[in-house]
């Protein structure tokens, strides 16, 4: 079934209207119909409403409210992905993975081995085009909320943005002990504020692997294996899934 969000205004009166560029998504691209069942839900996460196409109009989706459901497909803890610039649309597969897992906020992040360099003026249309795939992302793996894609920080602005969080890792190629790892994921717990750090091709280096250790970062393993950029966050994040939906 096919999930839209909706600001809580569009909600009267047992019906729903949706509009904006869902309404061209609605009747163009899925060809939807009247008569056939979408999922609706609250910008705030709180509310899901099962709905029954009543009308489409040039401008808006009319439904009616068949059904509220309550249960709720956030993880228990909030995990914030700091992931380091990589090249190519890699950053587009990643975020798309990252949401899907639950993710709440993904901070690209400039590291000193990235190779792409962007420039101050496409920063700004870059995050919106992320931005767009996250809430693309949240629809289709049935998102209570839309992650927020959070503006490029550079390495140091990272490690502040994360000082408060609960928890704060760091996977890195050199750091041993998958002891120590496992229990670090067998003490997350619900409420926390849980920070990754995923290097760019190329991982951290020494000297950034030190600062975010001063820092109060703590490095993990996730194997013995070389991982790419892209399979480490999604290797990390799906652990951290595993971690805290199994309490």
């Amino acid at each position: 079934m096919y999930q839209f969000f909706i600001e809580p205004s569009g909600v009267q009166d047992g019906r729903i209207v949706i509009t904006g560029s869902d309404v061209n998504h609605i009747k163009n691209v899925l060809r939807m119909h009247v008569g056939e069942k979408i999922a609706a839900v609250d910008e705030s996460g709180e509310r899901k409403w099962i709905c029954e196409i009543g009308e489409l109009r040039e401008n808006s989706v009319r439904c009616d409210i068949v059904s509220v459901e309550d249960g709720d497909t956030e993880l228990p803890a909030k995990i914030f992905l700091f992931q380091g610039l990589p090249k190519g649309d890699k950053m587009e597969l990643i975020l798309q993975k990252a949401v899907e897992l639950g993710c709440f906020e993904i901070i690209p992040v400039v590291c000193r081995r990235c190779v792409v360099k962007l420039e101050e003026k496409k920063q700004k249309s870059k995050v919106q085009r992320w931005q767009s795939i996250s809430e693309a992302a949240a629809k289709q793996s049935g998102r209570r909320i839309i992650p927020c894609v959070h503006e490029v920080m550079r390495y140091s602005q990272a490690l502040s943005y994360a000082a408060d969080m609960d928890v704060r890792l760091i996977p890195y190629e050199r750091a041993e002990g998958m002891a120590e790892t496992k229990k670090l994921l067998g003490e997350l717990k619900p409420g926390q504020k849980i920070a990754v750090f995923i290097g760019p091709e190329g991982g951290f280096e020494e000297a950034e692997i030190e600062e975010a250790k001063n820092a109060g970062v703590i490095p993990v393993t996730l194997g013995r294996r070389i991982l790419r950029t892209e399979t480490a966050a999604i290797t990390a994040l799906s652990w951290l899934m595993y971690a805290l939906e199994r309490q």
